[in-house]
């Protein structure tokens, strides 16, 4: 049976230079008039070309978003519960080798934590984990999910890739949204950046999404850490991936993610550029390409690139964040996984939202 590497391995040798070398801006014009485009048409969105058309560009994005979604922006946040991590990853702050303050949260802990962020009038929550087996085992995760369940009427998770049996655990105990990062699509670089560790298994890590769709989960997030590849081709093989997943299982509900690499504890120096209008451009073919997908923007970027994005395509933002481990209550916190760069709270967000003409959702299904 076809699975996504399949696809990637199909598009993985095309010349991008010599690609981009032909579009012309009658070529992305003619793009932008269209009801559906195709892969390649998605690809010309993302040329050096297509970026003198920003304007039509976020145009047209934006009509598609208002179609599909409306005004309304849903609010989140991340709680992470433990940074233990067995991974060597070059590019974070979780790295088994660096000396920061690793800590694991006790269940009585994880209530507390629950507690403060349910106060804000959050719905949806985000838990992250590092990558460790060992410290923070399925039972612990399992274990903590049910206590959020008190709190929280939506429960995603970001860990280490499960089988298809573990998801349907998961999802048994009460999670219905998974994150996932390839971090990088491109095979040689993932191998090069990802030193030591199960992380190392590119496959396992590329299929997982596909296993959690298997598995029921209602919504599946995936996306490029931008910065570790050139950005044109993470962006492509990003929406790519979305697009067979969408195809493949209508009934779940697929995000993308744009996250560009942020300062963290120790030293990463071979990153790619990814400019802020570069990241609108991502995420304008996105839209154009993806009119149904759901686009988060989190609290890595600025305020006030943020607030500007709002209008363009997005449809979920983190408030109120600490990458910190313990971070809403505990005195003694687990060090953060990257420096966040919008601070603001719950209110200030929601204000900002309603600033731009648009409807800050708190939560937008139950769970029964």
């Amino acid at each position: 049976m076809m699975s996504f590497y399949d696809c990637y391995l199909e598009y993985n040798d095309l010349d991008f230079e010599n690609f981009f070398a032909q579009v012309t801006e009658a070529d992305i014009l003619r793009i932008l008039r269209k009801n559906k485009i195709t892969e390649y048409e998605f690809l010309a969105l993302l040329s050096p070309v297509a970026e003198n058309l920003l304007e039509d560009m976020a145009q047209r994005a934006r009509q598609l978003s208002l179609q599909h979604f409306g005004k309304a922006i849903l609010l989140f946040t991340p709680m992470y519960i433990a940074n233990h991590c067995v991974n060597k990853c070059s590019y974070c702050g979780f790295n088994v080798e660096n000396d920061i303050a690793r800590k694991k949260l006790s269940l009585e802990e994880i209530e507390r934590e629950a507690a403060a962020i349910a106060e804000t009038g959050l719905r949806h929550i985000l838990v992250l984990t590092g990558e460790s087996r060992k410290e923070t085992p399925l039972s612990y995760i399992v274990n903590a999910i049910k206590i959020l369940r008190k709190y929280f009427q939506s429960i995603s998770i970001e860990i280490y890739p499960l089988t298809e049996e573990e998801y349907q655990e998961v999802i048994e105990a009460g999670v219905d949204g998974l994150t996932i990062y390839q971090e990088v699509y491109d095979e040689k670089i993932y191998d090069k950046v990802h030193l030591a560790g199960p992380k190392k298994n590119y496959k396992f890590r590329l299929d997982a999404p596909e296993r959690a769709c298997k598995a029921k989960m209602r919504n599946v997030n995936i996306g490029a850490l931008l910065g570790l590849n050139e950005w044109r081709r993470e962006a492509f093989f990003t929406g790519l991936h979305a697009s067979y997943l969408q195809n493949k299982y209508p009934d779940v509900e697929i995000s993308i993610s744009l996250p560009r690499i942020r300062p963290h504890k120790g030293v990463f120096e071979d990153v790619y550029l990814v400019n802020d209008r570069s990241l609108v451009q991502i995420m304008l073919a996105t839209r154009i390409f993806l009119p149904y997908v759901g686009i988060t923007i989190s609290t890595r970027e600025s305020q006030r690139l943020r607030d500007n994005l709002i209008p363009l395509g997005v449809t979920k933002m983190s408030a109120g964040v600490s990458t910190e481990v313990g971070g809403h209550t505990s005195a003694t916190k687990g060090d953060s996984q990257f420096e966040i760069a919008d601070k603001r709270n719950v209110a200030e967000m929601k204000e900002a939202i309603l600033a731009k003409g648009y409807q800050p959702v708190f939560k937008n299904w139950l769970q029964f």
